[in-house]
């Protein structure tokens, strides 16, 4: 459920049109461009004959096109993953250009140099696109009613649209396929192309369920290995037993002579093997007889990275004068698979000097320049298309494209598409993870229970981002300094959001030869959270409420306003019964604040989550069922993660390598009632994909604190193989 805004909310900045341009693209039917900028001239409209020049000079962000049937077609430099933004950018069309919801389809653009930004992540789609997709929407409902206002010979501010129609007091109307090919050649529309305001609004901010639910049930919705490229081949790879680890020599005479196979290909991850069906490929893979050259990290277990992510902390600082006592808080955070349900995959043609590659890609600008490196094209990476397609989960995981590249390769060698998917062994096992962490916060307190300072000090392995923040200027620098790249996003996204004193938080790295990536929340999965609880401790230790502490030195209206609200909602402070506690967190991020209220029991032993009151102040909610969903998949991971599924690494291998022993929380684990409740604050529109992890996390771990007496301070806590 909503709040409604209130009357002297912030003025809708996501709606000021000087940050975005609009220009009209050159088409035999109607279609505007808008791209993000800053102070920017009013949109604009360029000759229909001028239009291909700016076309490919200026970098864009979105197309929206009306086609003669009257079907209105998004284009999106963003990859639908699941977290609804098809259903968004759906429902923010149909609102500007009023018509329904089943009129308006939305498609992933291929990568293209002249796309702002391409990455899908950092909770930005909606933050960045909401705008100009409405910019552009309006701009073409805009020029629509003036192509029938010229038409009729009437005035354009007589008209109205509705149901995907302009109509004419007297009672005529015109489809806006009918209009299209003359809105195309509209110069300037002649009635304001600005958005709507939001109380206007009728689509935007109602509850919907996803325009493409029924698709994904009945298996219409098509993922990579469901495309039929003709010709492609099923294809498996056969991969070392520790990370990175390399081929020393193999013998494929038995996989070769198996029923179905295709062929065998040696690459530096493994040795791959295509063959007739799946089911062939994955039996001739089984019979390569492969000697394996170790991975840099064979001589790592869970031990030995412990041991170096607390050497890493160093000694502890001198405390502010007038601390009369110090308090310490210690965390340890395990390596995390990203698990998405899809795993890696990948079907690739290379012929000649031309690559196509379809893919679930996170990046896929990132994928197109690390295909053609591949294959020896870093110069002309024009020579590699790659299409995005949807994908089952990303979370992060997908930022990194070595199904692509090895689907390339294997294509070139055999002569012919190739069909890659790596299996769910392979997904765990040889990915790229959340890094383990370990933490020290230090409180000094001071007389009368003042908080004089805060110290946090994070050891945590190099984060990878060679693909940078979506921009090619970000991605070299993630890649030839990584520890730099990596270093600045711990700067920029970690605060502490209270009146702690003197607050310091700083980054050990720690460099380890394990595959990192950004996970969801990246750092704040592990510095939030550890933030969170240890403010739960420093609550015990002043003998103060936990809920009256943060409330007395949160410094941000929008976390006070959505603590509050959970704190009314989840009753905190009622009689529980003996073994049953309520726990707190609260996060500001992406441009939105949440908190969490977890109430949990432990009379089993077990911990077990009764329920979760969740209040998030997301701006404009474009779709509250949407982030209603999102933010109960972010409790249903952090309960996992916080509970029971971790990374053992055992002489340079992941011990997981399923969801068998990587203990993911099944339904049955699932809290009676998850309730979302949205307080909104202004019109901005924040982001939601990343926000509901840390908090609930914390939430949980300061609830089972409460219920048996005792902080959890290492994760996940039920750790059977630690």
């Amino acid at each position: 459920m909503a709040d409604s805004l209130p009357e002297d909310a912030a003025p809708p900045s996501g709606f000021d049109r000087r940050k975005f341009l609009t220009w009209l693209v050159a088409s035999p039917t109607l279609m505007v461009a808008a791209r993000c900028g800053l102070d920017l001239p009013s949109a604009q409209a360029s000759e229909p004959t001028t239009a291909p020049a700016a076309l490919e000079e200026t970098p864009l962000n979105l197309y929206v096109a009306v086609r003669t049937d009257g079907r209105v077609v998004a284009t999106l430099p963003r990859t639908e993953m699941g977290q609804g933004i098809t259903t968004a950018v759906t429902m923010l069309v149909a609102e500007e250009l009023d018509t329904g919801l089943d009129a308006v389809d939305v498609c992933t653009a291929d990568a293209d140099p002249r796309w702002l930004i391409q990455l899908t992540g950092l909770s930005s789609t909606m933050r960045y696109l909401a705008g100009p997709l409405r910019a552009a929407a309006a701009e073409a409902r805009a020029r629509l009613v003036t192509a029938a206002a010229h038409r009729w010979r009437v005035l354009a501010l007589t008209l109205t649209t509705t149901q995907g129609e302009v109509r004419a007091p007297d009672g005529r109307r015109l489809g806006y396929g009918e209009l299209a090919e003359d809105a195309a050649h509209v110069l300037l529309p002649e009635v304001s192309p600005l958005p709507k305001s939001p109380g206007e609004y009728t689509v935007v901010g109602q509850p919907t369920g996803r325009v493409d639910a029924r698709d994904i049930v009945t298996g219409a919705v098509r993922f990579t290995l469901d495309l039929d490229i003709p010709g492609a081949m099923p294809t498996v790879v056969a991969r070392p037993p520790t990370l990175r680890g390399t081929v020393l020599s193999f013998n494929a005479s038995t996989a070769r002579a198996m029923p179905g196979v295709v062929g065998v290909v040696q690459l530096s991850s493994g040795v791959a093997v295509a063959a007739r069906t799946f089911a062939q490929a994955f039996a001739a893979r089984d019979a390569l007889q492969v000697t394996w050259a170790p991975g840099p990290a064979s001589h790592l277990s869970d031990a030995d990275i412990r041991t170096r992510l607390r050497d890493a902390i160093g000694p502890r600082p001198l405390p502010p004068l007038l601390t009369t006592r110090v308090v310490e808080g210690r965390f340890d955070f395990p390596y995390l698979a990203h698990a998405p349900m899809e795993t890696q995959s990948c079907v690739a043609r290379v012929t000649g000097d031309v690559a196509e590659v379809w893919s679930g890609v996170q990046d896929p600008k990132f994928a197109r320049n690390q295909v053609a490196a591949a294959l020896g094209w870093a110069l002309t990476p024009q020579r590699v298309t790659v299409h995005p397609i949807r994908a089952g989960g990303g979370f992060g995981r997908r930022f990194f494209t070595e199904a692509a590249v090895e689907a390339a390769l294997i294509s070139r060698s055999l002569g012919q598409p190739v069909k890659l998917m790596w299996s769910r062994n392979d997904e765990m096992r040889h990915g790229h993870y959340r890094p383990a962490s370990h933490h020290r916060i230090l409180a000094s307190l001071g007389p009368g229970g003042s908080i004089l300072g805060w110290q946090h000090r994070a050891a945590i392995p190099t984060v990878e981002f060679p693909h940078g923040f979506g921009d090619l200027l970000t991605s070299l620098a993630g890649q030839v300094l990584p520890e730099v790249t990596s270093a600045l996003f711990f700067t920029l996204t970690q605060h502490v959001p209270y009146q702690f004193g003197w607050v310091a938080q700083e980054l050990a790295e720690v460099p380890l030869p394990i595959p990192t990536a950004s996970f969801r929340s990246v750092f704040t999965s592990q510095v939030g959270v550890a933030n969170e609880i240890f403010v739960d401790q420093l609550a015990r230790e002043l003998q103060r409420d936990p809920v009256e502490l943060r409330r007395s030195r949160l410094t941000s209206r929008r976390l006070k306003a959505v603590l509050d609200r959970v704190v009314l909602e989840g009753a905190w402070g009622r009689t529980l019964p003996p073994g049953v506690a309520q726990g707190v967190a609260v996060l500001e991020e992406w441009d939105s604040a949440i908190a969490h209220l977890v109430e949990v029991d432990v009379t089993s032993g077990t911990p077990r989550v009764l329920r979760v009151i969740i209040a998030a102040d997301v701006g404009l909610p474009i779709n509250p069922k949407g982030v209603e969903a999102q933010l109960q998949g972010a409790a249903m991971d952090a309960m996992s993660t916080t509970l029971s599924a971790g990374l053992h690494i055992d002489a340079g291998a992941v011990r997981e390598g399923s969801f068998a022993d990587y203990r993911w929380l099944r339904m049955k684990h699932a809290p009676a009632s998850i309730q979302v409740h949205l307080v909104r604050s202004d019109n901005r529109v924040g982001g939601v994909g990343e926000l509901g992890y840390p908090s609930a996390a914390a939430a949980l771990a300061n609830a089972i604190a409460r219920a048996t007496g005792t902080m959890p301070t290492r994760f996940p806590i039920l750790d059977e193989g630690a």
